[in-house]
């Protein structure tokens, strides 16, 4: 590990990168990172890729991001009762604990979780400027958890100039909340600055309850970057959220869910210091960075005394090398190579651990139709030894306005610090998780109207579940999932944006003991439907319509989830060319529906605020 280090770090001295290679692409259509780790158009990934900008989020209101994630084809979402709650994202039917998330480039996965995975409830839209999401495995790229898709969400950064918004909204069950940013730059430094605060009384968590249960966030992002020459800049970044959440637990003597004083705190920090640096007229680009996380997590039950009853501790150093060699005009190669040091406590368990890896990935574009990318990554981890990823991708455009797409990629998992060492349960023979996925896809827009068509295929072997013949952790799941994605996307006349998506889902449980069952918590038929209209004196109003098949929320099939209709309406009107006023109510007609049995969800609900913007 010395070694590494300080290879990663003499490579500072012949630094080259900008992030790769923006400057080639930034008219050629929509630009993502989260396809290939460099900025791509999204015609040329060969994947599927949903972004959401801030002016999507600002359309829909969004408070969190796992609402907005709900509406995008191939998720489902699941929350335990109302804000705040233990909310998880599946990506076309991989477990939450295999979505890989990005805040600013730092991987913020919780190393002190059980399954390693990210509790999306914490994760406000305040401070987002635009989300990525890549549907299926890419760990070639990322790394050991992009097992099921990946998150990546980017925050303001000052590259466009002086700005400032802001935002203050209110409504019901005592909910209260703000966000202020501010930000700017210039030839030699840009950055930016967010901070946001969120109050609700809530709802109560368990469906049987009475007594709400309250959620409480404060939190503030940074980034500021400083150019040395015009072609070296050093890049901070920070992200910092203080979390407290009513939750609600299993009381004697029935120890089933109900009413209780009991809360929980998160506190989370992830920072990130990285240097870019061009040369040779930008055929080399580099970035050599380090990133830190930190969680800190405590259950408290007042009436078993101030002390917590649990805690998880959770940290994480990542020492990071990527460059993108364009080669000729064709032909870009982007090489990497990462070492990860994580740590976790529980109180009785102190546990760490290391992983390092090297990658390497072509982007070829033989004719101005067709690009190729195909990739390879090599992990060695400290405890279970080398893992190989391999990835490859096209995308062929024989027309204007025609994508034809396909991909194979695959993803592992590393078992986390609690399957291999936590208490009694944990077992250093595990093996990672394994996926496979497949797809093919075509896109088409005629005029005004797109329509995307993707069928997916995903197997997942070693998969790691519990296991009561052994009483710890073992790689005894198998899944296979398989489906279609349709979406459409159409402005019929001016003022007018239409939107809409259907995913259909066969999510099978391939372990022997619930050969054939339905994953849990998967609704086989989700579809979203979005109308906005902005009429020439400026009032925009807005509809969404969530619908959402049955389930079951057990492995054995035993407990089923029924189907629910969620419609949210939503207005906009300006009152200068700075402010707007808005207000919108969710869950008009009052559905009562779960997505985790016996755990509440928000009835009808209405907001009204006001959004600043200065530019």
């Amino acid at each position: 590990m010395k070694s590494f280090k300080f290879l990663l770090f003499a490579s500072a001295a012949m630094l080259p990168a900008v992030p790769a290679f923006a400057q080639d692409v930034e008219d050629d259509g929509e630009i993502v990172v989260v396809a290939s780790g460099v900025a791509q158009p999204a015609a040329e990934s060969g994947r599927a890729v949903t972004v959401l900008d801030r002016a999507d989020l600002d359309r829909v209101q969004a408070v969190t991001i796992s609402d907005v994630l709900a509406t995008v084809p191939g998720i489902s979402v699941t929350r335990n009762g109302g804000a705040g709650g233990f909310t998880a994202v599946r990506i076309r039917g991989a477990e939450g604990e295999q979505t890989l998330v990005l805040i600013d480039g730092v991987r913020v996965n919780d190393p002190s979780s059980p399954g390693g995975g990210y509790d999306f409830g914490n994760l406000l839209a305040g401070s987002a400027d635009r989300v990525e999401v890549l549907r299926g495995p890419n760990s070639t790229i990322w790394g050991s958890q992009a097992i099921g898709g990946v998150v990546n969400v980017i925050t303001l950064d000052g590259r466009d100039g002086f700005g400032a918004r802001a935002n203050a909204e209110g409504g019901s069950f005592n909910t209260y909340s703000g966000n202020a940013a501010i930000m700017g730059g210039n030839e030699h430094v840009r950055g930016s600055l967010t901070a946001g605060y969120y109050t609700s009384d809530g709802i109560s968590a368990a469906a049987n309850g009475t007594e709400p249960d309250g959620y409480r966030q404060y939190g503030a992002t940074g980034r500021v970057e400083a150019f040395v020459t015009p072609d070296i800049s050093v890049d901070l970044r920070g992200y910092y959220a203080d979390s407290r959440a009513d939750i609600d637990g299993f009381p004697p003597p029935n120890y089933t869910l109900a009413d209780t004083g009991e809360y929980s705190t998160a506190k989370e920090v992830y920072g990130y210091a990285g240097v870019h640096a061009t040369l040779f007229d930008g055929a080399l680009q580099n970035e050599i960075s380090v990133t830190a996380g930190n969680i800190d997590r405590n259950n408290y039950d007042p009436s078993a005394g101030a002390a917590p009853v649990f805690f998880g501790k959770g940290s994480n150093e990542r020492y990071q090398y990527r460059g993108n060699i364009r080669v000729v005009d064709q032909l870009h190669i982007v090489v990497g190579a990462e070492h990860e040091d994580s740590r976790f406590t529980d109180g009785s368990v102190v546990a760490s651990t290391g992983i390092t890896s090297y990658f390497a990935e072509a982007i070829v574009k033989p004719v101005e139709m067709l690009t190729v990318n195909a990739g390879v990554r090599q992990d060695e981890h400290r405890d279970f030894g080398t893992h190989t990823s391999f990835a490859v991708s096209g995308s062929l455009r024989p027309a204007d306005g025609m994508v034809i797409r396909a991909n194979y990629g695959e993803g592992f998992k590393a078992p986390t610090l609690y399957q291999l060492y936590g208490g009694f349960v944990g077992s250093a023979a595990l093996q990672p998780e394994t996926a496979q996925s497949y797809e093919i896809g075509a896109d088409q827009s005629i005029g005004p109207m797109t329509v995307r068509a993707t069928w997916f295929h995903r197997d997942t072997t070693n998969q790691i579940d519990y296991d009561l013949g052994t009483f710890s952790y073992g790689n005894i799941a198998r899944t296979r999932t398989e489906g279609f994605e349709l979406e459409l996307e159409a402005r019929p006349v001016d003022g007018l944006t239409l939107s809409a998506n259907y995913t259909h889902l066969d999510p099978q449980n391939l372990s022997p003991t619930n050969l054939g069952k339905d994953l849990a918590r998967r609704p086989r038929d989700v579809a979203n439907f979005s109308a906005d209209y902005r009429f020439p004196f400026d009032l925009s109003l807005g509809a969404s319509v969530q619908v959402r098949g049955n389930s079951f929320d057990n492995a054995s099939n035993t407990v089923p989830l029924k189907g629910y209709t969620l419609v949210n309406i939503r207005a906009e009107m300006p009152v200068t060319d700075q402010f707007w006023l808005y207000a919108r109510v969710d869950n008009l007609f009052d559905e009562q529906y779960q997505t985790v049995a016996n755990y509440g969800t928000m009835g009808r609900a209405a907001y009204a605020g006001v959004r600043m913007r200065f530019h």
